[in-house]
């Protein structure tokens, strides 16, 4: 286990890089700026070791961009209808910052806080984020922890939070894949399969329309394995409106049990992701907003389809749905959530 204080943020709050692992296994560069994970090195079916998240070189170009790489997101991951939170004491406004919605916890999320690096070993990282009564509007203050575990070819995340007031919590982590390597290319010859049998059809802004839809006939059917490239470029309208995919696709009832959620493989290096969570839901998104702006790792632009997201969550909007997993939490209680991914020759 390597640490280091690599920078601060611009109000001076020290960020912290922890290094988990050692070749030929998985080496993890995580980053207490967002609760990162900045760098995931790994070695191919091919033998060759490439790193297969999108990141950023420098702390400024991290601070700088909008597309939440590797980072925890909240205190709400996905989008709250024009900032509009409906809870049992009443509506709250929360700040808007995706075409008029409140998006992955609003403009200062989580991904731009310096946590805190309470522990770090050769196996385990603790961050942890106090967020106050009030931030970014939502009631309650919040005591949220996010403990990354290296357990042989898998990195394993654990999120809680515990709240003071009624509020809403819905955890997630947002990194970028692309298993043929960091500066490759677009994902366009990987495959994804997802073992949902319904999807959430949006809006023109994202925001569910309310009834879930059957994935048969659709782009949105992966549960056998598709080439994203076809999928991405299919004439539903849902994918052209995009343009791709950002969409939730529906697990099914959020029972505590962690499970397979998506297989993503990569022929040309033959190397495969397992995505395993606890969550009723998991958002693949493709990348369509990386338009060039970003500055990714060796001042390669992160481009439309460089990567794509698979963001495991509670289901969009869900204030506004009382039908679908509730994301209210009560004063005393603890949200709980659980992520892993084993990377590896497929």
């Amino acid at each position: 286990m390597e640490r280091a204080v690599v920078g601060a943020t611009p109000d001076g709050e020290p960020v912290e890089r922890v290094v988990l692992g050692e070749a030929p296994g998985p080496v993890v560069h995580l980053l207490s700026l967002g609760a990162c994970v900045d760098r995931f090195v790994v070695t191919g079916g091919d033998g060759v070791r490439r790193d297969v998240v999108l990141g950023h070189d420098t702390l400024a170009d991290r601070l700088a961009g909008t597309g939440f790489h590797g980072a925890v997101v909240g205190r709400y991951a996905n989008r709250i209808a024009h900032g509009d939170l409906p809870l049992p004491g009443g509506a709250v406004r929360l700040p808007t910052n995706d075409r008029g919605h409140h998006l992955h916890g609003g403009p200062d999320g989580y991904h731009l806080r310096a946590w805190r690096l309470a522990a770090a070993d050769d196996e385990r990282v603790r961050l942890e984020l106090d967020s106050p009564d009030g931030d970014q509007g939502y009631p309650g203050a919040l005591q949220v922890v996010a403990t990354y575990r290296l357990e042989g070819d898998t990195l394993r995340l654990d999120l809680e939070a515990t709240t003071d007031r009624t509020t809403v919590v819905n955890l997630s982590h947002h990194a970028y894949w692309n298993l043929s390597g960091v500066g490759s290319g677009t994902v366009d010859d990987h495959t994804l399969e997802v073992p949902a049998d319904r999807w959430a059809p949006v809006d023109p802004t994202g925001i569910p329309l309310g009834a879930l839809a059957d994935v048969a006939g659709t782009p949105f059917d992966l549960r056998t394995a598709r080439r994203l490239g076809d999928v991405v470029r299919d004439p539903h309208p849902q994918v052209v409106a995009g343009p791709g995919l950002d969409h939730d696709l529906v697990l099914g009832e959020h029972d505590g049990t962690l499970r397979t959620v998506a297989v993503l493989t990569s022929p040309a290096t033959r190397t495969r992701l397992t995505l395993r969570s606890d969550r009723p839901g998991l958002q693949v998104y493709t990348g369509n907003m990386l338009d060039g702006t970003e500055t990714g790792r060796g001042g390669v632009p992160h481009r439309q389809g460089d990567g794509v997201a698979l963001e495991p969550q509670l289901h969009p909007d869900s204030p506004h749905h009382p039908d679908w997993p509730s994301a209210t939490l009560a004063a005393g209680e603890t949200s709980r959530a659980t992520v892993s991914w084993t990377v590896g020759p497929s």
